[in-house]
């Protein structure tokens, strides 16, 4: 992909964007403030300033009073009042990409108040050993599990929002320690969390995170590439169909750049080219050896973001710490 075919993305993304700053994952569809930030995240990598910053600022018009969002939106209402832990904390990882990316620390500040009750509200579901509760019901009531990709995904915000705090002069131990004994039960205790290793995401997210690195990062994504690649054509979202998808290709990719493997990540990234469509919108994924589209048709933004965070990486666009960043435990 060259400069040209990620801004092409990009802009695809772009004209998504709802005029109150939502991006949905597809025109007319719903949105969930993860995939939202991703976007957000893409667009800011694309040179979009504007259209990331009014994205930032949804989440800011939409945050709760307990400093969580709900799990989906659709056409300015509540479509789902799930509270996941993971979606809400994403904000810190893109509060600190959009930093990187633009040295603003006056927007920086704004988003201050909004990551910091964010912070505080899944923080609120990590348990005395370590790993991050999903979700709670919109009654408060916490659910009984914790997910690894979910809990992995907590931990790069979590990063993210001690690297605010520390820039912006706010003292926040407390979420330093949480990182670490959460990383340690991520790479520790694997019993801790609800089985789902089906599910490519809880293969590479470790790596992604960055709870696993060097030599035990390249060891994890050895030890299950040749389940849940497919050659030459990408990475199946889970290990018992060929279904191969843009958004976990480029997660994986990623995750191989973070742990030092850039010919992999390049070679994935290539493989699965297949499914952009003339326009630079992504297809989700596809279904082999038929070549069907899965969903039918379906182009969505959150696919599209994937890939150019990672196409921007591999390219040195992108800072690498914010590699630290993509996948809801479960997309839809």
């Amino acid at each position: 992909m060259t400069p040209a075919d990620l801004a092409q993305t990009v802009d695809t993304i772009a004209a998504v964007q709802q005029p109150d700053g939502m991006i949905p994952w597809f025109r007319g569809g719903h949105g969930d403030p993860w995939n939202h930030v991703e976007a957000a995240m893409a667009l800011d990598a694309g040179g979009r300033r504007t259209e990331a910053e009014a994205a930032y600022r949804w989440l800011v018009a939409t945050q709760r009073p307990d400093g969580a969002w709900h799990r989906y939106y659709r056409a300015g209402r509540v479509e789902e009042d799930i509270l996941d832990a993971n979606v809400t904390a994403y904000i810190a990882t893109g509060a600190w990409h959009h930093h990187r990316l633009t040295g603003d620390t006056g927007f920086l500040e704004e988003l201050w108040p909004v990551v910091d009750a964010a912070m505080g509200f899944a923080l609120n579901l990590q348990t005395p050993r370590g790993e991050v509760i999903w979700a709670r019901h919109a009654d408060g009531t916490p659910w009984s599990f914790a997910l690894l990709t979910a809990s992995s995904s907590t931990l790069a915000s979590l990063r993210g929002a001690s690297a605010i705090a520390t820039h912006l002069g706010h003292d926040r131990p407390r979420w330093r320690t949480a990182a670490d004994r959460l990383a340690r039960v991520i790479v520790a205790e694997p019993k801790a969390f609800l089985p789902k290793d089906r599910w490519s995401m809880d293969w590479y997210y470790p790596v992604l995170a960055g709870a696993l690195t060097g030599d035990a990062a390249r060891a994890r994504l050895a030890a299950g590439y040749d389940r849940f690649v497919m050659d030459g054509l990408g990475v199946r979202c889970v290990a018992d169909k060929d279904w191969v998808t843009a958004a976990e290709t480029a997660e994986c990719a990623m995750a191989h750049l973070a742990a030092g493997e850039v010919a992999t990540a390049r070679r994935l990234l290539d493989w699965v080219g297949h499914l952009r469509h003339d326009d630079g919108s992504w297809f989700t994924g596809m279904v082999h050896p038929q070549r069907h589209h899965f969903p039918a048709g379906e182009r969505t933004t959150y696919s599209a973001a994937a890939i150019t965070l990672a196409g921007a990486a591999l390219a040195g666009a992108g800072p690498l710490v914010p590699l630290l960043v993509l996948g809801p435990a479960v997309r839809r």
